[in-house]
Order: structure tokens, then sequence, then C-alpha cells
């Protein structure tokens, strides 16, 4: 997995990078460090290894800059990474509509009436329309210590007490799922923990080292 979350984000500054250069003939390593919110020294280095694999051509300008170009191998790298990230989105909004539809079930099935939802995003929108299908009353969606969007459904709230008499938590956090299932364990009956499988959470707690 963590290999996977390594390659992933190599796409993702390629991408990033592919279309600011794209968008700004005027483009600065500090300007593109500024738009894709990482390091400087990241940005220079996806820079050289984008010029050695052809994707973007460098040219001398006056007062000692530099601008940045897209080659037309960029121009397709970019197309294919864009299509490559739009096939994942859709292929993760299939798949947890369906787990998350399942999760519901078995709420219905045991009969708990009030759920909360745990990490706001793009997954808290995908269950709160899955939830709406099965006549429970999602009450809260929970982000831990920030704060609430007055946009969230449902309500967001920022600790479980805030959320009020709930009977279980879905979770729903796509950046730290495993992060999120370990602090949620610690306030919550790990039974009406529910998770969909897609998260690849794993529900061991490691062993204390002697």
């Amino acid at each position: 997995m963590g290999n996977q979350n390594t390659v992933n984000t190599e796409a993702e500054i390629t991408l990033g990078l592919l279309k600011a250069v794209q968008g700004d003939e005027k483009l600065t390593q500090r300007s593109a460090s500024s738009e894709l919110g990482i390091a400087l020294g990241l940005v220079n280095t996806y820079l050289k290894r984008c010029v050695k694999k052809g994707l973007i051509k460098i040219k001398a300008v006056p007062r000692n800059r530099y601008s940045y170009f897209l080659t037309p191998k960029g121009f397709a790298e970019k197309s294919r990474l864009t299509a490559e990230f739009l096939s994942q989105s859709l292929s993760l909004f299939r798949q947890s509509q369906v787990q998350y539809r399942d999760l519901f079930e078995v709420c219905v099935d045991r009969r708990w009436s009030r759920i909360a939802l745990y990490g706001e995003g793009d997954l808290s929108e995908i269950a709160f329309l899955c939830g709406q299908e099965f006549g429970v009353e999602l009450a809260a969606v929970i982000n831990i210590g920030k704060e609430a969007s007055p946009e969230s459904r449902p309500p967001g709230v920022t600790s479980l007490t805030a959320a009020g008499k709930i009977d279980a938590v879905i979770l729903t956090d796509l950046n730290d799922p495993q992060g999120s299932y370990d602090a949620l364990v610690k306030e919550w009956p790990e039974d009406r923990i529910l998770v969909p499988n897609f998260l690849e959470i794993s529900r061991t707690r490691p062993a204390l080292m002697e």
C-alpha cells in the first residue's frame, strides 16, 4: 500500500506540474511551488525529471530566467495521466457506493437508526447520498479537531460528543483512514464502527515491544 501511495503522489505531482507549465508561460519554480503546495526543492526535482523524460523543454530568457514549455510528449503524458485519474475516480465512486449501501443495510438489520460519518470529504458526500436510501438518520459528519464546514452534509461537528446520541459510526476519511480508525476506536466501541473494505483498514492493534 505504501508503494502505491508513493506512485500516486508522484503521478499527481507530475500531472500538476504539466498542467501548471501549460497554463502559465511565465511560470517559475517558486510560483509552481506555491500553486502545487509542495516544497521548492521538490519542484526542481520533478522539473529535472520531466525534462529528462522529454516532457518539458526549458528555454533561457533575458534576466537570467527560464521559460518552461510542454513538448508533444508532455501533452500526451498530461492527457494520459488525466484520463488515468478520472478512471480511478469513477472506479472509486462506484466501489464506494456499493460498499456504503452494504454498511447501511447492516445498520438497518441491527436497528441502528442514528448514524454519524467520520471524516468530511468526497466519501462523506457519497455515504450521505447512500444513507438517504435507507431511512436512517445521518446525525453528523465528524472532523476531530477541525473546523466544521458549513456546507457539509450531514452537519459538521468537531467531536464525537457533539454528534449527540448515535448508534454507530461509519468511516468516510479518505486522506488517513487508518489514522482516523485508530483514533476512533479509542473513543467508540469497535463493534459499532463500520468500515468499507476498500479503505483496507487493519483492525489488529500492533503488539507492544517488550
